[in-house]
C-alpha cells in the first residue's frame, strides 16, 4: 500500500498524464472540473474555492502556474512558495484529484488538451472573461465563477505579514 505521500505525488501529473487521466475519467462518466491559478500562499479562502469547484463535479484538476508565470504575472518576489511546494500542497488537499504545472502566463493550451466538463474561475470575473470559457462551451461543457471568500486573498495575508499582525 502507497504511503501518503506517494498519494500527493502520484495527483502531479505532467500534460500527457493529465489528459490520459481525464479521457479515463470521461470514459468512466465521470465530470471532470478544471480550475487555475497561482495558488502561492494557500489560504482558507483557496481551499473553500477548490472544495466549491470540485462540488461541480466528480474531479477537480488544478491548473498551476510555474514559477517563471507567477513572476511575469505578479512581478519580482513571487512567488513567495516554490513550485514544489505550491504543486504538494494542492496535490494534499482531499478535493483536488490531479495538479498540471503550465509555463504560459494563461492555461489556454492546458484548457484544451484536457477539455473540462467545466472550467471554473474565483472572483469578479463575468463567465466570457475567463480564458478557455470559448472553446469549454463549444465542446457542451459549462464555464462558472465562483465567489470569494470575504477576507481571505494573497494580499490580506501579504500585508499582514508586512504589518505584523
Amino acid at each position: 500500500m502507497p504511503d501518503t505521500l506517494d498519494q500527493i505525488r502520484a495527483k502531479i501529473l505532467s500534460w500527457s498524464q493529465a489528459q490520459a487521466r481525464v479521457r479515463q475519467w470521461k470514459a468512466e462518466g465521470q465530470r471532470v472540473v478544471f480550475t487555475n491559478g497561482c495558488f502561492d500562499i494557500l489560504h482558507y479562502g483557496h481551499v473553500h474555492y477548490l472544495a466549491q469547484a470540485r462540488d461541480l463535479g466528480d474531479r477537480l484538476v488544478v491548473g498551476l502556474n510555474s514559477a517563471a508565470s507567477v513572476r511575469r504575472l505578479k512581478g519580482a518576489g513571487r512567488p513567495i512558495h516554490d513550485q514544489a511546494t505550491r504543486t504538494h500542497l494542492l496535490a494534499a488537499l482531499q478535493c483536488v484529484d490531479a495538479v498540471v504545472v503550465f509555463e504560459q502566463d494563461t492555461p489556454l493550451e492546458l484548457i484544451r488538451l484536457l477539455m473540462p466538463d467545466v472550467l471554473v474561475k474565483g472572483g469578479d470575473y463575468q463567465p466570457d472573461q475567463i480564458v478557455g470559457a470559448e472553446v469549454v462551451r463549444a465542446a457542451g461543457g459549462e464555464v462558472r465563477v465562483l465567489p470569494f471568500v470575504p477576507g481571505y486573498s494573497t494580499t490580506a495575508v501579504e500585508r499582514r505579514i508586512r504589518e505584523g499582525d
